[in-house]
């Protein structure tokens, strides 16, 4: 696809969608927390956060940010909309045991963990673009982390779907994932 198509295609599906949220600052306990962090403007790779201070937290129940112009930084933090990184944490409880199929969309950056296993790389400066892979899982509760970075303005993307067995591709949603009522 050429940059003009590019550019034609976020244009319309801004102009027919609302814009979706990076996330929130009100707490959702079961959802996911996203640490906010600022880089600098040569950033290529997602950094090493270890050595960062984050600038701010939003939570979130699903990432589902699809390719769109993001000039509007996350209320309540920041106004920061390019040159800057979201670590997202959180558990998942699976009942049904069994392969899952992920499938992170991301414009620039992003990697998913699984339980502290690099499941998806899709690191680097790029277009939205799609990365995936399968992940054997057990029944019972799993770390998840997605790391985040978005470069150079405008455009913006991160999608993380799901299909767990026999079901169909779907966007990631922690409460699809909450343990039982009675699960201690």
């Amino acid at each position: 696809m050429t940059r003009a198509a590019w550019l034609l295609f976020v244009a319309v599906l801004s102009a027919q969608e609302p814009p979706a949220k990076f996330g929130t600052t009100v707490v959702i306990n079961s959802g996911l927390r996203g640490d906010i962090y600022f880089l600098h403007s040569d950033t290529k790779w997602l950094p090493d956060f270890r050595k960062m201070k984050p600038k701010g937290t939003i939570y979130t129940s699903s990432l589902n940010i699809p390719p769109q112009n993001f000039k509007e930084g996350f209320p309540g933090v920041t106004k920061r909309f390019e040159w800057f990184a979201i670590v997202y944490t959180g558990r998942l409880w699976i009942a049904n045991p069994g392969d899952y199929r992920f499938v992170l969309t991301s414009d620039d950056g992003a990697k998913l963990w699984v339980d502290d296993r690099l499941a998806i790389d899709n690191d680097g400066i790029h277009w939205a673009m799609d990365a995936s892979n399968r992940v054997t899982l057990t029944a019972g509760i799993h770390s998840l982390r997605v790391a985040y970075f978005q470069g150079p303005r405008q455009e913006v993307a991160l999608i993380l779907k799901v299909a767990g067995p026999g079901q169909r591709l779907h966007i990631f949603n922690t409460d699809e994932f909450k343990p039982p009522d009675d699960w201690k």
